[in-house]
């Protein structure tokens, strides 16, 4: 489980292999001077709730990775995080679209 500082305050513990899809999004929209919010459901450990922080390219951010090995990335899940970091909402963590998924989307696109 990495884990992804913001200010060196808020933080939240994610899995490595969503963190790096999380960390692919979050550079490359501040690669292109993008401002957005970034939203996380807390534990309940920690009394729940959510919280939600502005990222902008003053930002300090940390990605803190438990495992030694890189994670494959997968290109389905960067662009559906993508698509939620462009709207009024902003990114947040969404589950791994399956295969079965990304086959009926590439499908959906062959037919249009």
């Amino acid at each position: 489980m990495g884990t992804f500082i913001y200010q060196g305050g808020p933080k939240v513990v994610i899995g490595d292999r969503a963190l790096l899809h999380l960390q692919l999004v979050i550079t490359a929209k501040l690669r292109r001077g993008e401002p957005f919010p970034l939203s996380w459901r807390e534990d309940g450990s920690v009394g729940g709730g959510s919280t939600t922080v502005w990222i902008h390219p003053g930002s300090s951010l940390v990605f803190k990775y438990v495992e030694k090995r890189d994670p494959t990335i997968s290109r389905v899940w960067v662009d559906a995080l993508a698509f939620t970091a462009n709207t009024p909402t902003g990114l947040y963590l969404l589950p791994e679209p399956s295969n079965l998924t990304a086959l009926d989307q590439n499908s959906d696109d062959a037919l249009q």
